[in-house]
């Protein structure tokens, strides 16, 4: 009978832990050593700026990508592309309308992992206050208590009211846009 009691509460005690839920690694952003650039083309020529204000914190476990999380928040305002005439007009309410709109945000939900160190943040992005689905393709390399990530994701400008009046067309201002994630991140609690 003691045996019979003991093998109960073996198979107890193993079900509990294999419902137990797995706890993600988090993640803060590093600010400092990081870049979110953008890219586009205007009347044929190919500018490049970056967001020099953005901030987010990571939920991931490599091991268990789909359990991860993530919300990354970009002040608009602080987009640069070093021509004073379009940094000037970026802000306005043609293009991001930050008197409206100051940030926008990626909201991953989940992770996919697709082999070796390359991963999808799938999620919402809301620029202008349109909200759409995306899935941003990255690579991962975690270096102790250090992550680095770096990706890449083609958008249509259009689609999130980005140029209005004469710039909602392609005519001046292409309406894909580039943009390309080259992230630090540090781990502020969890175990790998």
């Amino acid at each position: 009978m003691a045996f019979f009691k003991k093998a109960a509460f073996l198979a107890l005690a193993m079900s509990f832990l294999a419902a137990t839920p797995v706890f993600a690694v988090d993640w803060t952003i590093d600010p400092a050593h990081s870049i979110i650039g953008f890219s586009g083309t205007q009347t044929g020529n190919t500018f490049t700026g970056h967001f020099g204000k953005f901030d987010g914190t990571v939920s991931l476990d490599p091991a268990h990508p789909e359990d991860g999380h993530a919300t990354i928040t970009i002040n608009i305002a602080s987009a640069t592309t070093a021509d004073r005439q379009r940094d000037g007009a970026m802000p306005g309410s043609d293009w991001f309308n930050v008197a409206s709109f100051p940030t926008a945000t990626f909201e991953a939900r989940s992770f996919r992992a697709k082999g070796g160190n390359a991963y999808e943040a799938v999620g919402t992005l809301t620029i202008r206050g349109v909200s759409r689905p995306e899935t941003l393709p990255f690579t991962l390399d975690i270096n102790g208590p250090t992550a680095h990530a770096k990706g890449h994701l083609d958008l249509i400008r259009s689609a999130f009211g980005i140029g209005q009046g004469p710039w909602a067309t392609g005519q001046w201002v292409a309406l894909q846009v580039g943009v390309t994630i080259d992230i630090t991140a540090n781990q502020t609690s969890g175990n790998l």
